[in-house]
Protein backbone atom coordinates (compact mmCIF):
# COMPACT_ATOMS: atom_id res chain seq x y z
CA UNK A 1 0.00 0.00 0.00
CA UNK A 2 1.43 3.39 -0.97
CA UNK A 3 1.68 6.27 1.46
CA UNK A 4 -1.22 8.09 -0.20
CA UNK A 5 -3.37 4.93 -0.28
CA UNK A 6 -3.07 4.68 3.50
CA UNK A 7 -4.37 8.23 3.80
CA UNK A 8 -7.12 7.68 1.21
CA UNK A 9 -8.48 4.72 3.17
CA UNK A 10 -8.51 6.70 6.43
CA UNK A 11 -10.99 9.45 5.55
CA UNK A 12 -13.10 9.88 2.44
CA UNK A 13 -12.33 13.45 1.37
CA UNK A 14 -14.34 13.20 -1.85
CA UNK A 15 -17.72 13.75 -0.21
CA UNK A 16 -18.69 17.38 -0.81
CA UNK A 17 -21.95 17.69 1.13
CA UNK A 18 -22.34 15.61 4.26
CA UNK A 19 -24.18 16.08 7.52
CA UNK A 20 -21.49 17.19 9.97
CA UNK A 21 -23.73 17.61 13.01
CA UNK A 22 -22.72 15.45 15.98
CA UNK A 23 -24.73 12.29 16.50
CA UNK A 24 -23.86 12.37 20.21
CA UNK A 25 -22.59 15.24 22.39
CA UNK A 26 -19.50 13.97 24.25
CA UNK A 27 -18.42 17.21 25.96
CA UNK A 28 -19.85 20.69 26.49
CA UNK A 29 -17.68 23.73 27.14
CA UNK A 30 -19.24 26.74 28.80
CA UNK A 31 -17.94 30.29 28.91
CA UNK A 32 -19.50 33.60 29.90
CA UNK A 33 -18.64 37.05 28.58
CA UNK A 34 -18.89 40.07 30.84
CA UNK A 35 -18.70 43.48 29.16
CA UNK A 36 -18.29 42.30 25.55
CA UNK A 37 -15.05 43.35 23.85
CA UNK A 38 -14.09 45.59 26.78
CA UNK A 39 -14.61 43.17 29.64
CA UNK A 40 -13.59 39.64 30.49
CA UNK A 41 -14.51 36.03 29.82
CA UNK A 42 -14.62 33.13 32.24
CA UNK A 43 -15.17 29.42 31.84
CA UNK A 44 -17.59 27.49 34.00
CA UNK A 45 -14.77 25.25 35.28
CA UNK A 46 -12.51 28.17 36.26
CA UNK A 47 -9.77 27.30 33.75
CA UNK A 48 -10.28 30.55 31.81
CA UNK A 49 -10.43 34.07 33.20
CA UNK A 50 -9.24 36.49 30.54
CA UNK A 51 -9.42 40.23 30.04
CA UNK A 52 -10.94 41.06 26.66
CA UNK A 53 -10.10 44.26 24.77
CA UNK A 54 -10.54 45.67 21.30
CA UNK A 55 -7.35 45.40 19.24
CA UNK A 56 -5.72 48.69 18.18
CA UNK A 57 -6.69 48.03 14.54
CA UNK A 58 -10.34 48.26 15.63
CA UNK A 59 -9.87 51.34 17.79
CA UNK A 60 -9.08 49.68 21.10
CA UNK A 61 -6.08 49.73 23.39
CA UNK A 62 -5.19 46.07 22.82
CA UNK A 63 -4.78 45.54 26.56
CA UNK A 64 -6.27 42.06 26.58
CA UNK A 65 -7.11 39.18 24.30
CA UNK A 66 -9.92 39.34 21.77
CA UNK A 67 -12.42 36.91 20.24
CA UNK A 68 -10.38 36.59 17.04
CA UNK A 69 -7.30 35.45 18.99
CA UNK A 70 -9.40 32.96 20.94
CA UNK A 71 -10.96 31.65 17.72
CA UNK A 72 -7.47 31.33 16.16
CA UNK A 73 -6.24 29.41 19.20
CA UNK A 74 -9.24 27.08 19.14
CA UNK A 75 -9.14 26.47 15.39
CA UNK A 76 -5.38 25.85 15.24
CA UNK A 77 -5.36 23.43 18.18
CA UNK A 78 -8.46 21.59 16.95
CA UNK A 79 -7.15 21.31 13.38
CA UNK A 80 -3.77 20.09 14.64
CA UNK A 81 -5.47 17.43 16.74
CA UNK A 82 -7.49 16.29 13.69
CA UNK A 83 -4.27 16.19 11.66
CA UNK A 84 -2.50 14.04 14.25
CA UNK A 85 -5.55 11.75 14.42
CA UNK A 86 -5.74 11.12 10.66
CA UNK A 87 -1.96 10.82 10.51
CA UNK A 88 -1.93 8.18 13.25
CA UNK A 89 -4.77 6.27 11.57
CA UNK A 90 -2.75 6.21 8.35
CA UNK A 91 0.43 5.12 10.15
CA UNK A 92 2.35 8.42 10.25
CA UNK A 93 4.13 10.04 13.18
CA UNK A 94 3.52 13.79 13.01
CA UNK A 95 5.91 14.78 15.79
CA UNK A 96 7.20 18.27 15.04
CA UNK A 97 4.15 19.30 13.02
CA UNK A 98 2.43 22.62 13.71
CA UNK A 99 -0.70 24.49 12.72
CA UNK A 100 -0.91 28.29 12.95
CA UNK A 101 -4.16 30.18 12.43
CA UNK A 102 -4.75 33.77 11.37
CA UNK A 103 -8.27 35.07 11.85
CA UNK A 104 -9.30 38.30 10.17
CA UNK A 105 -12.41 40.35 10.81
CA UNK A 106 -14.01 42.95 8.59
CA UNK A 107 -17.29 44.34 7.33
CA UNK A 108 -19.49 42.15 5.16
CA UNK A 109 -22.06 42.96 2.47
CA UNK A 110 -24.95 42.70 4.95
CA UNK A 111 -23.62 45.65 7.01
CA UNK A 112 -22.39 43.31 9.72
CA UNK A 113 -19.01 41.71 10.22
CA UNK A 114 -17.47 38.50 8.97
CA UNK A 115 -14.39 36.39 9.57
CA UNK A 116 -11.77 34.87 7.31
CA UNK A 117 -9.28 32.21 8.39
CA UNK A 118 -5.89 31.15 7.08
CA UNK A 119 -4.38 27.96 8.49
CA UNK A 120 -0.66 27.38 7.94
CA UNK A 121 0.29 23.73 8.36
CA UNK A 122 3.87 22.54 8.75
CA UNK A 123 4.58 18.83 8.18
CA UNK A 124 8.35 18.96 7.69
CA UNK A 125 9.11 15.24 7.50
CA UNK A 126 6.43 14.12 5.04
CA UNK A 127 6.34 13.83 1.28
CA UNK A 128 4.30 16.78 -0.10
CA UNK A 129 1.66 14.49 -1.69
CA UNK A 130 1.13 12.63 1.58
CA UNK A 131 1.08 15.89 3.54
CA UNK A 132 -1.58 17.33 1.21
CA UNK A 133 -3.79 14.25 1.59
CA UNK A 134 -3.45 14.33 5.39
CA UNK A 135 -4.34 18.03 5.49
CA UNK A 136 -7.37 17.42 3.25
CA UNK A 137 -8.47 14.55 5.49
CA UNK A 138 -7.99 16.64 8.65
CA UNK A 139 -10.11 19.39 7.10
CA UNK A 140 -12.98 16.86 6.84
CA UNK A 141 -12.56 15.62 10.43
CA UNK A 142 -11.92 18.88 12.33
CA UNK A 143 -15.02 20.19 14.15
CA UNK A 144 -13.98 23.81 13.49
CA UNK A 145 -13.61 23.05 9.77
CA UNK A 146 -17.03 21.41 9.77
CA UNK A 147 -18.60 24.33 11.65
CA UNK A 148 -17.14 26.98 9.35
CA UNK A 149 -17.48 25.20 5.99
CA UNK A 150 -19.73 27.26 3.75
CA UNK A 151 -19.94 30.06 6.34
CA UNK A 152 -16.54 31.75 6.21
CA UNK A 153 -13.52 31.61 3.93
CA UNK A 154 -10.94 29.17 5.27
CA UNK A 155 -7.65 28.88 3.41
CA UNK A 156 -5.31 26.02 4.30
CA UNK A 157 -1.68 26.51 3.35
CA UNK A 158 0.89 23.73 3.52
CA UNK A 159 4.43 24.87 4.06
Amino acid sequence: MSDTTAVDSTVDTSVAAVDTRPTKIMYVAEATAHGGRDGYVTSQDGQIELKVAMPPALGGDGNGTNPEQLFAAGFSSCFHNALVLVGRRAGFDLTGSTVAAKVGIGPNAQHGYGLAVALSVSLPVLDPDVATKLVDAAHQVCPYSNATRGNIDVTVLLG
